[in-house]
């Protein structure tokens, strides 16, 4: 009966959810619809007023409609492709190869799985719910199922707003794109509670959250109208109105430090707590299986964050290759501090400390990376490495939590260092880019207060932990009562290939 129940509880999880959430936020501020939804992980530190921008919603008749430029849409699609690379199968062998061999195939298994339905979720109602016009917190139903995008009586598609005004990518693009960025982070869960949970209930628990925390926030966090109707102030102040809470607050979030690693990293914590420990842990040994498939994920995350971080600028300019080094310099830097600081500690240098590093440099650098100037990329990196090497281990014990793959540890500590250190090193007076003001077009250095911008940063990093926190454990215990999230202990035993896929990675 309780699988009868479970199997209609996935089926029914979709809408209820999307009905629950609608109702509960549909009276925060709905704003009228752009004509082209314009959203993206840079915004909030796009403009001379601690808010969002808006959309070329309100060009004038005459006016003649932007093309999308065809590097920019290759690069999009490049860039989208190389986030799929990150997670199958980069975070999955990065992951895979850190179980025990007899939970090999259950990580992947879930990742693999995880990214399937979130794509679907995403095209149905995540990416409504996410980047359209709707209230601070949440936005509307008006491209569920991408309805809208296509124009089949015109023969037209519509197009999403770059950084730039009078610049445009096709919306379909820009809807893979931030699909991939909504898979990794409910895979990214996993890792906290792997060799332990039922795949249903992980399933079933995905669906919640996605729709619950990942949604509201990536809206919060990201989504604004785009550049091309801000003329004056007044438009200014009418566009920053439309878009999400802490854009509104003008929080900087270049590529997911706060909408991925934290929300994530406090999601799996939760679950850590809730589903308890392995058995036998702190008693048996937990040693990672394959430190060659850790460090191949560990490869592909690195060369799939380019995307991840580079194509979170949306254009192939100068932005974009900005992010492109300050990913590849902070991630180097993280990886040499992290291995340096564990020679210091425990006498040897380790790979697995290496691969950690280099990850620990990547989810530093996220929110960072097209805001500010490679010397303040190279600081962060280095501070993640040693800080994150802490949270493995210092932080881990006091956390008391089985945390199995250090997700916390390295994406909760590392997304909250990048996070306030991008209010740091986005100051002009240290290398960074500054504000732009949309209203004249151009850079303003002199209106940039790294005090008043580390206090914005603060807030998205504690709304992001609250309402994952709060959202993560409602749906865990939801799940919990309905079939349980963990399987029983002669199932751990033996291991989740087997008992709940009935195949083994190896074969001896």
């Amino acid at each position: 009966m309780k699988k009868i129940f479970a199997r209609l509880l996935i089926s029914c999880s979709l809408l209820a959810a999307v009905g629950t959430l609608s109702a509960a936020l549909a009276a925060d501020e709905p704003a009228a619809k752009a004509d082209a939804v314009a959203t993206a992980p840079a915004a909030a530190a796009a403009v001379a007023a601690p808010a969002a921008v808006a959309a070329p919603a309100a060009v004038a008749a005459t006016a003649v409609a932007p093309t999308p430029n065809k590097g920019d849409t290759a690069w999009m699609m490049v860039a989208t492709m190389l986030v799929i690379l990150m997670t199958i199968p980069g975070l999955a062998l990065f992951y895979g190869g850190l179980v025990r061999s007899k939970n090999m195939l259950s990580i992947l298994m879930q990742v693999f799985m995880i990214f399937a339905v979130i794509v679907v979720l995403w095209c149905i109602y995540g990416y409504s719910l996410a980047f359209t016009e709707g209230g601070r917190f949440i936005g509307s139903f008006d491209r569920m199922f991408l309805n809208g995008i296509w124009d089949p009586a015109k023969a037209t598609f519509s197009t999403a707003a770059t950084f730039s005004k009078g610049v445009v990518i096709p919306e379909f693009v820009y809807v893979a794109f931030q699909a991939t960025f909504a898979a990794i982070t409910c895979s990214l869960i996993i890792g906290a509670f792997a060799e332990r949970a039922k795949f249903i209930a992980v399933l079933m628990f995905v669906v919640l959250w996605f729709t619950f925390s990942y949604l509201p926030i990536a809206h919060m966090v990201w989504f604004w109208t785009g550049p091309d109707a801000i003329k004056d102030a007044a438009t200014l102040a009418s566009e920053t109105a439309k878009a999400g809470f802490l854009f509104q607050k003008g929080a900087l979030d270049f590529a997911g430090g706060t909408v991925v690693h934290i929300n994530a990293a406090v999601a799996g914590l939760v679950g850590a707590y809730v589903i308890g420990k392995r058995v036998g842990y702190g008693r048996e040994s937990m040693a990672p299986h394959s430190l060659t498939m850790t460090m191949i994920g560990a490869s592909l995350l690195w060369v799939g964050w380019f995307g991840f971080n580079a194509g979170s600028a949306l254009e192939a300019g100068d932005v974009a290759a900005l992010a492109f080094i300050n990913t590849l310099l902070a991630t180097a830097a993280a990886t040499i501090s992290w291995v340096g600081g564990e020679w210091m500690v425990k006498g040897k240098p380790s790979m697995l400390g290496g691969a950690s590093g280099a990850v620990a440099g990547l989810v530093a650098i996220t929110p960072a990376c097209g805001f500010v100037g490679p010397m303040g990329a190279l600081v962060i990196g280095l501070l993640a490495g040693v800080l994150c090497l802490w949270g493995v281990n210092g932080l881990k014990r006091l956390l008391g939590a089985d945390d199995s793959l250090d997700v916390f540890g390295v994406h909760g500590v590392g997304g909250v260092l990048g996070a306030l250190l991008t209010g740091v090193f986005a100051s002009p007076a240290l290398g960074g880019q500054g504000i732009f003001d949309y209203v004249t077009n151009k850079m303003s250095a002199d209106a940039y207060s790294i005090t008043g911008q580390v206090w914005i940063q603060a807030q998205a990093i504690g709304t992001t932990i609250i309402w994952s926190g709060v959202v993560s454990l409602v749906a865990y215990k939801l799940v919990d009562m309905v079939i349980g999230m963990r399987v029983p202990e002669e199932a751990e035993r033996e291991g989740l290939d087997i008992t709940s896929h009935g195949e083994t990675a190896y074969h001896y």
